[in-house]
């Protein structure tokens, strides 16, 4: 995969570009992980729908170690992506671009790095909190009787007899 593309060339030519990257290459992308091992799977499609709006397809698959928030320990998240990005060469032509697409904003130069794309993309997926699905919350541990007091004392008992004396 080239490191930089003239995303209106790719457009007109209808090109498409597939492979794989090491994920540790994803320097964004490892901040957010446990572990940078791994290999995204991915493929790039560029071309103009019916109403010839420009635009990339994304598609990447991976399985990302991240840290669960719930246990504090690594486990495996597999991400798949599969997104309709139309290219725009300024903010104000988002409003013609139809409900399944998401606009990327193409520099003045029209130049594109893929990587950041496919990286960009993954990115968006990740959950806000990462957590095992398999993992589970440990038993919330309760306070052993304290002196015998009865479970219908009322914790403002004492205030109400301070307030009377």
């Amino acid at each position: 995969m080239p490191e930089s593309v003239d995303v209106w060339r790719m457009v007109s030519a209808r090109r498409s570009f597939a492979g794989s990257l090491p994920v540790a290459s994803l320097r964004r992308l490892c901040e957010a992980l446990a572990d940078a091992g791994g290999t995204v799977r991915f493929a790039l499609d560029f071309g103009r729908d019916s109403l010839q709006v420009s635009y990339v397809d994304v598609r990447a698959e991976v399985s990302l170690t991240m840290l669960c928030q719930r246990t504090l320990e690594p486990f495996a998240l597999p991400v798949t992506v599969s997104t309709r990005l139309g290219l725009i060469r300024q903010e104000s032509d988002e409003a013609g671009l139809p409900p399944d697409c998401e606009p990327l904003l193409v520099p003045a130069d029209g130049r594109l790095n893929p990587a950041d794309v496919v990286e960009d993309e993954l990115l968006l997926a990740l959950p806000l909190v990462a957590i095992n699905p398999n993992s589970s919350l440990l038993d919330v541990v309760t306070p052993p009787d304290v002196a015998g007091d009865d479970d219908r004392t009322s914790p403002f008992a004492m205030l109400r007899e301070l307030k009377n004396e």
